[in-house]
């Protein structure tokens, strides 16, 4: 591709300047390496408050196979906006280590350079998603630079993809709802989730600006595209959207930001005993799930309380008015991928229903999580039918105290699991807590109420008289920490969570740091945390506000129309530009290992995994770290590709059309963007 200079890494000069290159337009596209003087001499010095717009990049003519793609999608090059772009050091890479994706025949691999096993350290990963270390391939001499930079690589055969992926499908109607519910291990596993081949700028990389600032001065450097066409087209990106809050979120809030869920309590507790009420105050934790729910209610009882007489209050006031009509979107109210954000959000709201062959006619079906006070058919019948979506296969209907399943299950499905969602976010949580309290062996008096209103001692449920009447404690009880950002944001890009990106976004701008004189102040006059402690409330209006601040703070291009943070939107739109120039941002940011890796694997991993199938001899497979988004008449890919010159690119690729078109037609269009960007 275009590198930006073949000087070592280790040179002080370049390492200076190696995180700023990305800025330098040369004055016309390279054909050759560019020396590193040549880029300083075409660099515009401005003030230091100073904001260039990054130049506009001349229109391209697509590539051949892109047009072939075209064609065979009944697209026209209207229909789509491209734009790849060169970024960072060629020998300096920040994307993690490529994957290897091989074929499991020896005869295959002979006939085809392509499948030989590179002669580098390798990783080998199984099924079970943990990777061993295998011994060093020696026997060929390594000849390309790109090479000699992997500090590992990672290897998988095509079959163990195939079989797990076809595991998940076989087990469940929605694989990316029971990996997120379940935390279960990627294809990879953890530890060759975090590969990086190199990573000397991540130290250097504090600036989030990415700018050399001397004397009041500032460099900025920029590539021109490798291919432009139709950038500034504003189109609608369904879940390449993601992208904007994920990493918006990593630069205000930071990787290793968590929410707090904290207890409290008014009344007195005697013995094991609370004579008043438990209150929850909610964080907007974007994964809350009904187990860590369950460790949180565990910290309460060994605190001291296993009986309360009077009320568990769930505050989830963070969050103002942000429940919405399940469907709405598209009519599918019982998808989890509708479900509505809340400020204290349990198990995404979605009940996973999983079923168990009991004889030739009917099955046995059990519930997580349970649901106090509501009843749950345990035995329904079986017809002869394919297995299919809830939907489809059930026909649930969630009535006011019993959930109605309206036809009978599919013989065929023997062991699944379906996740379907629950309608109110507020009833949902509290019905799970009251049957979690109960199942930790505790009781309770009164009623688990939902609110968005801070509690007062004068409720209107009941009258407080006696040590009920007493206020709420000082300190919370328990301060129950989330999983942090970076693992947030895994679950919200790698299986496109919906929901988890709402209460994200929500939470940007929310979190400030609590002033000590504050705390200090409320603890020495008897007041609560409750009342000092506690997030700015939000909602909507305030979060997408400080969104398009953060984007006319940091970026140059013209802010996108968000009307929620998902991408699950109609009236949404984003310009190829606006995402060219957000993840050239972010690969210089100090976060950049938590947002990269948060992104599929084109032909292993994540959302992106059918691309091998689609295109089984790209270049990109194992190379391309991808966020897809698919919607009716709406297909995207965004993300970053390691090309097989070692240099790394930034690539978007926007498909909408007016006319009906199935979208897993057109996303060859954008298989073949990034087989063609990965062999430059």
């Amino acid at each position: 591709m275009r590198p930006t200079s073949k000087l070592r890494h280790s040179s002080a000069l370049t390492a200076k300047l190696s995180p700023f290159f990305r800025y330098l337009r040369p004055s016309k596209p390279p054909t050759k390496y560019v020396p590193i003087m040549a880029l300083l001499a075409t660099a515009t010095v401005l003030p230091i408050h100073a904001q260039a717009a990054l130049p506009k990049a001349i229109e391209a003519a697509l590539p051949k196979a892109i047009e072939a793609a075209l064609s065979r999608a009944d697209l026209t090059e209207a229909d789509i906006s491209i734009i790849v772009t060169p970024v960072g050091d060629k020998n300096a890479s920040r994307l993690p280590a490529p994957i290897q994706v091989i074929d499991s025949s020896s005869s295959e691999r002979s006939s085809n350079p392509a499948l030989q096993p590179k002669p580098t350290a390798n990783i080998t990963a199984d099924i079970t998603g943990n990777p061993q270390k295998a011994t060093q391939n020696n026997n060929d001499k390594i000849n390309n630079n790109h090479l000699r930079q992997q500090s590992t690589l990672i290897t998988i055969e095509q079959r163990t993809i195939e079989k797990h992926e076809k595991k998940l499908h076989a087990y469940t109607d929605d694989p990316y709802t029971y990996q997120s519910l379940e935390s279960i291990p990627t294809i990879l596993g953890d530890k060759a989730k975090i590969a990086v081949i190199n990573d000397n700028n991540a130290s250097n990389s504090n600036n989030k600006t990415g700018d050399i600032n001397t004397d009041n001065t500032s460099i900025k450097i920029s590539f021109s595209p490798l291919l432009n066409h139709q950038s500034d087209v504003a189109r609608t990106p369904a879940s390449t959207m993601k992208l904007v809050p994920s990493f918006i979120a990593l630069d205000t809030l930071g990787a290793d930001f968590v929410w707090h869920t904290r207890v409290y309590h008014t009344g007195l507790v005697i013995g094991d005993r609370l004579h008043g009420d438990l209150i929850i105050q909610g964080s907007g934790d974007p994964k809350m799930t009904h187990e860590r729910l369950k460790q949180l209610l565990y910290k309460v009882q060994t605190s001291g309380i296993r009986h309360i007489d009077g009320d568990i209050i769930i505050d989830s006031g963070v969050f103002k008015n942000v429940s919405k009509d399940p469907a709405a979107f598209d009519n599918s109210p019982l998808r989890p991928y509708n479900a509505s954000p809340d400020g204290f959000l349990v198990n995404f709201s979605t009940i996973g229903i999983k079923s168990y062959p009991l004889n030739d006619d009917q099955a046995n079906l059990t519930y997580t999580p349970q649901l106090a006070n509501y009843d749950l058919p345990s035995i329904i019948n079986t017809r002869s039918a394919a297995c299919g979506q809830a939907r489809y296969s059930l026909a649930p209907e969630w009535q006011t105290k019993q959930l109605i399943l309206n036809t009978n299950l599919p013989n065929s499905c023997q062991e699944h699991a379906f996740y379907v969602a629950y309608p109110d976010a507020k009833d949902f949580a509290a019905r799970v807590i009251a049957a979690k309290w109960q199942e930790l062996g505790n009781t309770l008096s009164g009623d688990v109420i939902t609110q968005e209103t801070p509690y007062t001692a004068a409720k209107s449920t009941k009258s407080m008289l006696g040590l009920a009447a007493l206020s709420i404690s000082p300190l919370p009880i328990v301060s129950y920490p989330s999983l942090n950002l970076t693992q947030q944001i895994y679950d919200i890009n790698h299986f496109s969570n919906n929901v988890m990106t709402e209460q994200v976004a929500l939470s940007i701008g929310v979190y400030d740091k609590l002033d000590n004189k504050t705390v200090e102040k409320a603890i020495n006059n008897s007041y609560s945390l409750y009342q000092f402690g506690k997030p700015t409330t939000t909602g909507y209006p305030v979060a997408l506000q400080t969104i398009n601040q953060w984007w006319q703070t940091n970026l140059s291009t013209p802010p996108p129309h968000l009307t929620n943070g998902s991408g699950l939107c109609r009236d949404c739109t984003i310009t190829a530009a606006n995402l060219s120039e957000l993840l050239t941002y972010a690969y210089s940011h100090p976060s950049f290992n938590a947002y990269v890796n948060s992104l599929g694997i084109a032909g292993v991993s994540g959302t992106i995994t059918a691309h091998s199938e689609r295109l089984p001899e790209s270049a990109a497979i194992g190379r391309a770290w991808i966020k897809t988004g698919t919607l009716n008449n709406v297909t995207s890919m965004a993300g970053y590709v390691k090309g097989l010159s070692g240099q790394d690119y930034v690539v978007v690729g926007l498909i909408n059309s007016e006319h009906a078109h199935n979208a897993y037609t057109a996303r060859p269009v954008l298989d073949a963007m990034l087989d063609w960007t990965a062999q430059h």
